[in-house]
């Protein structure tokens, strides 16, 4: 049974997108493994702040209906380079249940266990209703903080908030929630004022703009602040350059990304389609195409919006705050590596490969590519991709980027293209040279 501190997968879960039937043997053996990680491994796997990602890799995996075998070679995979779990401290878990104490150790990595024991508690104690409701969405200081905790470490305790959610798993959650108290801080004011001055547009009635609009706005006010996003800043670069430097200027752009509660599937299939349009367009002819990883969550995190706009944990008006404050950070994560320059018709004409016509095949192709350099986002990126083409089906495309059927499978297939030719697996800044030096150039190129 599935609690706050036990993982049990059944095969009957409804998730956003799965090959169905779920088997049950994988359910089994994704179970097995979950719990190992959950009790053995740190969520980070050093000092730098880089995730532990193997929980998002072996549920995305489940889902795409990867054998046992196949899930077991991507724990393994990823299992070397994991940090041991810091022993929890019974003390400090007590801290953790005032106010006080619980706001003492925010953002320090080494306290994860604490408040994964703390969240454990309280989830065995309320439900995840009511502690998701009381942690992040109350409007209280420690609400708004911890919410804006969720996008900081590009949006990883998001991620894992929306594998817990979707495939019903408290000890999920618990460790989502965990995670994200750990996180820094630094995201907390930039979103607060954007959404303040989202919700100031709402009630003058200016009209809505569209995403994709917005990331054409937020190019042109990158292009005239040189030193708010640069190569240097390496995953810095929404810290250092977006939040500190381009704030004033960016705000404005932000705020015009509004929701509306009667306009949710809409803007859901809005936000999705210009995640994976930015993605797929940011290329740099005549390298290669690649995805950047640091743009590529925007799409990885997409995936679990389909599952909040139905999901009973949330509230109606926590889907509008999430869904609007996921456009706002597609944006900041755009402009933060460069706002590369997007180019439709490296879409339009890409030519796929290895036989990427077929989902299936893209599928199966998926569940067997492992790589050092990866760590599951491949997977993750496929699953999002496909949940994103049947997500935006019954959509009218015409201000979409990806317009047509066709178009989503090349942006699929040139995914999985991308990470299969070779390293680098991932571009790092696809709006500087710097991020495509190594990236092999095409063929006949020179």
């Amino acid at each position: 049974m599935a609690t706050a501190s036990n993982i049990a997968l059944t095969g009957n879960e409804k998730l956003a997108f799965a090959v169905t039937p779920l088997r049950l043997d994988s359910a089994k053996k994704a179970s097995q493994l979950l719990n190992e990680n959950h009790k053995k491994y740190d969520i980070y796997i050093n000092d730098l702040g880089h995730h532990n990602h193997i929980l998002h890799h072996v549920l995305t995996l489940y889902a795409l209906g990867a054998s046992p075998d196949q899930i077991q070679a991507a724990y393994d995979s990823d299992t070397p380079y994991q940090r041991p779990a810091f022993p929890p401290h019974q003390k400090i878990i007590q801290e953790l249940r005032d106010l006080a104490g619980f706001a003492k150790y925010l953002g320090d990595y080494t306290q994860y266990s604490n408040y994964l024991a703390h969240f454990t508690a309280e989830i065995d104690a309320k439900g995840v209703t009511a502690v998701v409701a009381e942690y992040l969405f109350a409007g209280d200081e420690r609400a708004n903080d911890l919410l804006a905790r969720n996008f900081t470490g590009f949006a990883h305790a998001l991620i894992h908030l929306g594998y817990g959610l979707e495939f019903g798993q408290p000890a999920i959650v618990a460790e989502a929630l965990a995670q994200a108290s750990v996180h820094e801080p630094w995201a907390r004011d930039f979103f607060l004022a954007a959404e303040k001055a989202g919700e100031e547009r709402k009630q003058s009635g200016d009209r809505d703009v569209a995403l994709l609009e917005l990331f054409g706005e937020t190019r042109r006010q990158i292009e005239q602040l040189p030193t708010a996003a640069k190569y240097e800043y390496a995953d810095n670069g929404l810290k250092y350059g977006i939040v500190h430097i381009a704030a004033e200027h960016l705000l404005p752009v932000l705020s015009k990304w509004a929701v509306r509660s009667d306009e949710l599937i809409r803007k859901t299939a809005e936000m999705i389609d210009a995640s994976v349009f930015y993605n797929v367009t940011a290329q740099r002819p005549p390298h290669l195409h690649k995805l950047d990883f640091f743009y590529v969550h925007s799409i990885t995190l997409s995936v679990h919006f389909t599952d909040f706009l139905t999901n009973p944990v949330l509230s109606p008006e926590a889907r509008v705050r999430l869904l609007e404050w996921k456009g706002r950070w597609d944006l900041a994560n755009y402009a933060s590596r460069g706002a590369a320059p997007l180019l439709p018709n490296e879409l339009i004409n890409y030519t796929p490969k290895n036989g990427g016509d077929s989902w299936e095949r893209l599928i199966e192709r998926t569940n067997k590519f492992i790589h050092v350099e990866d760590g599951g986002h491949a997977p993750k990126m496929m699953r999002a991709l496909v949940n994103g083409w049947k997500a935006c089906e019954k959509e009218d495309r015409s201000g979409f980027g990806l317009k047509t059927p066709d178009l989503w499978l090349k942006a699929a297939a040139m995914g999985m293209d991308a990470v299969e030719s070779g390293s680098p697996v991932w571009v790092r800044g696809a709006g500087f040279n710097q991020g495509w030096v190594g990236v092999p150039l095409r063929k006949g190129k020179s």
